[in-house]
C-alpha cells in the first residue's frame, strides 16, 4: 500500500492540469507551464479539482512508480502554482557574491573568481549585508531544476569539517569535528 501515492492532488485555484494520451501532464499556472513525462502504465484522472493516480497491479515496479508518479505531479500543481525557493550562504572569510542577471560571480577563497552561469528558468539574487555571510537565493517553479543548480553551487566549496567554511543551505546542520587539541586530552 502507498501512502504518498494514494493521497488525492488537490488543484488549487488559478492551476490548470491536463494529461495526454500518452501520460505527459501539463500543469499551466501564475508562476509559469511545466510538464512531465509519467510511465504509461499509470492512470491519471482528473476529478473536478483532484488528482488521482493508479496504479494497474501490485506488482513491486507498479508500486515503486505509484508514490514516485504522485510526488512528481504535486511537485508541478506547487511549482507553477506558489513556486520554489532555496537559500545558500557562503561562510567564510573574504567570501563574496555579486550577479549581473543570470551570472553569479563567486569569490570563494580560491586564486581565481568563479562564474557560474544559472539557467534562465530560475532567478538569482545575492545579498551582501555587513557582519553577515554573503546570501544567494534561487528562486522558480521547477523543484528538480532548481535543486540542480544549488547542488552544483554547493559544491564548488564543500563544507569542511574543522571550522565549517563553505556554501550551505541556509539552516543546515553541519557535523564538525574536533581539532589536533582535543586529542591531547
Amino acid at each position: 500500500m502507498s501512502r504518498i501515492g494514494n493521497k488525492l492532488v488537490v488543484i488549487p485555484a488559478g492551476v490548470t492540469v491536463s494529461v495526454s494520451n500518452d501520460n505527459v501532464v501539463t500543469a499551466k499556472g501564475p508562476k509559469g507551464e511545466l510538464t512531465q513525462a509519467i510511465d504509461k502504465d499509470m492512470t491519471i484522472s482528473i476529478e473536478g479539482s483532484e488528482l488521482k493516480v493508479v496504479r494497474p497491479s501490485e506488482q513491486k515496479r507498479h508500486k515503486a512508480l505509484h508514490g514516485l508518479s504522485r510526488s512528481l505531479i504535486n511537485n508541478l500543481i506547487v511549482g507553477v502554482s506558489e513556486g520554489y525557493k532555496k537559500e545558500l550562504e557562503l561562510v567564510g572569510v573574504g567570501y563574496k557574491a555579486t550577479n549581473n542577471g543570470n551570472i553569479l560571480d563567486l569569490s570563494l577563497g580560491y586564486s581565481h573568481n568563479i562564474y557560474f552561469v544559472v539557467p534562465s528558468e530560475i532567478k538569482v539574487s545575492t545579498e551582501m549585508v555587513k557582519g553577515k555571510s554573503p546570501m544567494v537565493t534561487f528562486e522558480g517553479c521547477d523543484k528538480q531544476l532548481l535543486g540542480l543548480v544549488a547542488a552544483k553551487l554547493r559544491g564548488l566549496r564543500k563544507i569542511e569539517p574543522y571550522k565549517g567554511k563553505g556554501v550551505r543551505f541556509v539552516g543546515e546542520q553541519i557535523r564538525r569535528k574536533a581539532g589536533k587539541t582535543a586529542a591531547k586530552k
